[in-house]
């Protein structure tokens, strides 16, 4: 059995890990829609749980503050790439592997048009917030492992030895939150998925000098 194969075969979460995987996911999407629309100022953790139907114990349990629930979203994001990636041929290359396996999360299904200029702006007001920049590193940090670990399952090399996968997993985070602020900040609206992809492109040819 290909390392690909094996990874999707064994080790799946039971129906009590899936449940509170929803939940987190649940209140960490109900906290960035809020900061956007709203502003990260005027949003509380009883709002946020309110978005999410869940008490706010329940939100406690999870997390320890609205920054944490937000970062949490990159987390889980890079897990579903990471499960991505190991769902994809064995055999296509490696790189466009990740490229579909990071559209897939990056980019959802059916969202053609970018975001309107509000939701834009709300997500660069939100990132800017130094509460959560502390946040995001840790997350990253989280993310990264995870990617990691399933680069080393895809090229069939290890983790604890080889630097590659980890140096993969780096690259991949670095590109997409490129093509991110890219898209974010860029004069005229552009598409994530055509900047995700022109990233891509160039990792994969080595970056070569324009």
């Amino acid at each position: 059995m290909a390392p690909a194969d094996e990874a999707r075969t064994t080790g799946q979460p039971g129906l009590r890990e899936r449940k509170k995987r929803e939940t987190r996911v649940a209140l960490s999407q109900a906290a960035i829609r809020l900061c956007v629309l709203h502003g990260w100022a005027d949003v509380t953790v009883d709002q946020i749980a309110a978005e999410a139907n869940v008490s706010v114990r329940t939100f406690r349990n999870y997390f320890a503050s609205k920054a944490e629930a937000i970062a949490a979203s990159h987390v889980e994001r890079m897990l579903r790439v990471a499960d991505d990636l190991l769902a994809r041929p064995v055999g296509e290359p490696l790189w466009d592997s990740l490229l579909y396996a990071v559209l897939d999360q990056f980019v959802p299904s059916g969202s053609s048009a970018p975001q309107n200029e509000r939701w834009r702006e709300g997500v660069r007001l939100m990132l800017a917030e130094p509460a959560l920049a502390g946040e995001i590193v840790k997350a990253n940090a989280a993310a990264q492992q995870e990617l990691a670990k399933a680069v080393a399952l895809r090229t069939a090399t290890d983790i604890e030895r080889d630097v590659y996968p980890k140096l993969v997993a780096a690259v991949v985070a670095a590109g997409s939150a490129v093509a991110v602020e890219h898209s974010l900040r860029a004069d005229e609206p552009v598409q994530l998925g055509t900047v995700l992809a022109q990233v891509f492109e160039q990792l994969a040819a080595g970056l070569p000098v324009p």
